[in-house]
């Protein structure tokens, strides 16, 4: 619940140009995404995509089974009102996402937003457990998360930054690393985040 009213409050109280993590247009997620080469109708899902506009730029592809989750109710809500007569075409979550089951199985579970915050390994554990729970056999995990140089805090909280190599061996277990590249993200404040961006496959 902690985490919960964190959120809540964030959504509740800063506008999108007020949160670091914005971007208008998420063109290295997307690039991911279409080199992957799937089909219009592959199932995605974007973990802590509340607000963002990756669903809306994915639709604007042609994507056809996008699904959105958020811990927060507000993110969700404000994503709704964005997109207008087309959030009817998203399938929307509210969960924690570490204590999401799924009732169908994803060929993309992509998350720009979530995996830094959890500090805990018994949480990171139990992450890598979720997304392998979630994903087909020969599905796509799609992480991007904050480097040994990104911030150390976000949104007032502590982070864990990775490397290739920290996060190539923590999800060897059920994965395996096809590709892993630096991005920085200017923020809306005009300030450079740091992010390390890894593309994974299921094992089969």
């Amino acid at each position: 619940m902690e985490r919960k009213d964190h959120w809540e409050n964030v959504y509740q109280t800063k506008q999108l140009l007020e949160v670091s993590w914005f971007e208008p247009i998420p063109e290295t997620s997307v690039k991911i995404i279409e080199e992957l080469g799937l089909s219009t109708d592959a199932a995605i899902i974007d973990i802590g995509g509340g607000d963002s506009l990756l669903a809306d730029h994915l639709l604007a592809l042609g994507y056809t089974n996008i699904s959105v989750l958020d811990i927060s109710s507000a993110a969700i809500e404000r994503a709704k009102f964005r997109l207008g007569p087309k959030a009817v075409l998203i399938k929307w979550i509210v969960s924690d996402m570490l204590l999401f089951n799924g009732t169908e199985k994803f060929d993309v579970w992509h998350d720009r937003a979530t995996f830094h915050f959890l500090t805990d390994p018994q949480d990171q554990q139990l992450y890598l457990y979720t997304v392998n729970k979630n994903l087909k056999d020969d599905g796509y995990l799609v992480l991007g998360t904050f480097s040994v140089k990104g911030p150390e805090k976000c949104s007032n909280l502590p982070v864990q930054q990775y490397s290739e190599l920290t996060l190539t061996r923590l999800f060897s277990r059920y994965f395996k690393k096809i590709n892993c590249f630096i991005k920085d993200h200017t923020t809306p404040f005009q300030t450079l985040q740091q992010f390390i961006f890894c593309v994974f496959q299921k094992n089969q």
